[in-house]
């Protein structure tokens, strides 16, 4: 079966709150600079939209995590598959993630970089589901709060599709 894509957030509402959170991060962060990690691949969209958004000096960096393969759900085994190229030490961290399910991998992620003895970290992220949660992860700066539903689009995608999509939907028909 096929499946569809049902908008649950549109393009423009997208837009809008990415603008509110680069304004917030460059009040929280006044006179400072900040180094955005990335998570890829899905939150690569989302983090260079909100750079964009930032008035404050940014730094940016990526790593590979993984944890769901071509399912629709989490399976709970976290694997670093790009680690970072630069030392966090000293830096104000914001892990930048496209979307926060059950937490468990930013809880171990978490918890590696902490390691690294950054001056902080915070969290920020585009879609939460914290209906999902099943470890607590504290989330600074959230785009939407979203219903336990599989989504898609702007960075987040099914089996490597719909990561293009200008807006996020709800996937029907997934199996």
């Amino acid at each position: 079966m096929a499946e569809t894509i049902r908008v649950l957030i549109s393009e423009d509402d997208v837009d809008k709150r990415i603008c509110e959170i680069g304004e917030c991060i460059s009040k929280d962060y006044e006179g400072k600079q900040v180094h955005l990690i990335c998570v890829l691949k899905g939150g690569v969209f989302f983090m260079c939209e909100l750079a964009k958004r930032i008035s404050i000096p940014v730094s940016m960096d990526f790593m590979s995590v993984s944890s769901y393969g071509a399912d629709t759900k989490s399976s709970g085994v976290v694997k670093i598959v790009k680690d970072l190229d630069e030392p966090l030490e000293g830096k104000d961290v914001i892990i930048v993630e496209d979307i926060i399910d059950s937490g468990r991998t930013l809880y171990y992620l978490i918890d590696m970089l902490q390691k690294r003895h950054p001056e902080s970290i915070r969290l920020c992220t585009l879609l939460d589901k914290p209906d999902r949660r099943v470890k607590e992860v504290n989330v600074d700066y959230v785009g939407f709060n979203i219903p336990d539903e599989f989504v898609v689009g702007y960075g987040l995608d099914y089996a490597q599709k719909y990561r293009n999509l200008p807006y996020i939907g709800v996937v029907e028909g997934a199996e």
